[in-house]
């Protein structure tokens, strides 16, 4: 298993050793997803080393609600989102599927990407406009690489609604009561639940899987207001 960082070398690493912990080998691999040279280095590193790969996770994601770019102003957020997300993340996807086309396997290999089940309904304020265009971006990607890549390759697309990242561990009242409220299961999601829905995504014997957007919130609740 490759583990990709870009600044969380702590992170990265605390990963890799669950990883070992279960059993596997794990390699950790730091590279800037804005820069293209850094998207060729880490797909070669990562092909390399695990001579073929049967899932490749695009789950990163430039931070801009937590740390020194919480300060930032909205222009700089969504450049910085755009670099990263959306022209980072098609970069990157193509020259990976490319290599896993290339393969020669018994099941189609597997690509997930993760989107943001608000994205094609639209949130009020500045974090609907900035993630909202974002993530519509990659889930439309992801499903335009679904039907490039089929039958070799499926892809198909997780989109969490409310989960506590970093950002919601620190934010106010109303946000959890929102989050909370806002989902049938009356609870914020967790990093478990986005995984548990990947597994199920990348799971080989989910073949006839592919093209689809899994909107992973608990359950959206109509009943609860704005």
């Amino acid at each position: 298993m490759a583990v990709h960082y870009r600044n969380n070398q702590a992170g990265a690493e605390q990963t890799a050793a669950a990883v070992k912990s279960a059993g596997c080998d794990a390699v950790v691999i730091a590279a800037d997803l804005s820069n293209a040279g850094d998207c060729a280095r880490l797909v070669g590193t990562v092909f390399e080393s695990l001579g073929h790969v049967q899932t490749w996770v695009n789950n990163a994601g430039a931070d801009v609600l937590t740390g020194k770019a919480a300060s930032l102003g909205f222009d700089d957020k969504l450049r910085r989102l755009l670099d990263v997300d959306v022209v980072g993340t098609i970069q990157l996807s193509r020259m990976v599927a490319h290599r896993l086309v290339q393969q020669e396997m018994q099941m189609p290999a597997s690509m997930v990407f993760i989107g943001w089940d608000q994205a094609p309904h639209g949130m009020e304020g500045d974090a609907g406009q900035m993630f909202g265009p974002v993530k519509a971006a990659v889930m439309a990607f992801s499903a335009s690489l679904a039907q490039t890549l089929a039958p070799h390759v499926r892809v198909n697309t997780i989109a969490p609604g409310w989960t506590r990242t970093s950002w919601g561990e620190s934010t106010s009242d109303y946000w959890n009561v929102r989050a909370t409220h806002q989902s049938l299961m009356h609870r914020w999601g967790n990093p478990q639940d986005v995984a548990n829905a990947v597994l199920f995504a990348a799971d080989p014997e989910n073949s006839f899987l592919t093209g689809q957007t899994i909107e992973l919130n608990g359950g959206w609740n109509r009943k609860h207001p704005q």
